[in-house]
């Protein structure tokens, strides 16, 4: 069972850096009956929890620095490769959304069908492989203005993919650059690749309003930015 403390709502405290924030904004883990701890990305895994700021080099440093054994008051195994375990899950949960977006309809892959998306309207989001061409992305965000002005900056642009696991998750070959369109599952999506870039570059951004008021990403009718059009 989940104590009080791990209720939804209020703030949690990094047991490194002693900062605290919603639980949307921060990382839970639990501890398994043998001893080892466990990252819980979705926050449901039963047991007292501890938490951590959304950031690789505060996971590194709490598994270095025996924080998690202080905090659960009792031992407690990390092993040196947890903070790119956590890593591997964000990753993993951001691409199994999108997914699921996909299969809801509300991705389009491929530079012509987003071109004609982004001609159409209603376009949330545009996805850009890590590893493709930049002057494909600029492409797009040139059309993105040139049809909306100055509400192109509302857009989000994703970055976080090699095109092989947007392959994966798409079910297509040699995908590059995909668009969101409006829908819950989008949201989700977005939700998480915004959780994925926070831990990525180790910032201590806040949460949208939106994203604070939701207790999941499932739930999330908000946009995590994983980068805005400047």
């Amino acid at each position: 069972m989940r104590t009080s403390s791990d209720a939804a709502g209020s703030e949690r405290t990094c047991i490194v850096t002693g900062t605290k924030d919603v639980p949307e904004a921060m990382l839970r883990f639990a501890l398994s009956p043998d001893g080892s701890v466990v990252p819980d990305i979705r926050r449901k895994l039963p047991g007292r929890g501890v938490w951590t700021r959304l950031s690789f080099e505060t996971v590194s440093r709490a598994a270095a620095k025996r924080a998690f054994s202080r905090a659960f008051r009792a031992k407690a195994e990390a092993p040196a490769s947890l903070a790119e375990t956590v890593g591997a899950l964000l990753e993993q949960d951001a691409l199994q959304s999108l997914s699921i977006a996909n299969k809801a309809g509300l991705v389009v892959a491929g530079a012509f069908k987003v071109d004609s998306a982004i001609e159409a309207g209603g376009v949330v989001a545009l996805i850009q492989a890590s590893d493709g061409a930049a002057d494909g992305a600029a492409k797009r965000v040139h059309a993105l203005r040139a049809k909306l002005g100055p509400e192109a900056n509302a857009i989000v642009r994703v970055d976080l993919f090699k095109s092989g696991e947007l392959d994966l998750a798409l079910g297509r070959a040699n995908v590059i650059h995909a668009a969101l369109k409006d829908g819950a599952a989008s949201s989700a999506f977005l939700a998480r690749a915004g959780r994925l870039r926070r831990y990525r570059g180790g910032e201590a951004d806040t949460v949208s309003r939106t994203e604070r008021d939701d207790a999941t990403a499932d739930e999330a009718g908000t946009f995590g930015r994983p980068h805005q059009i400047g």
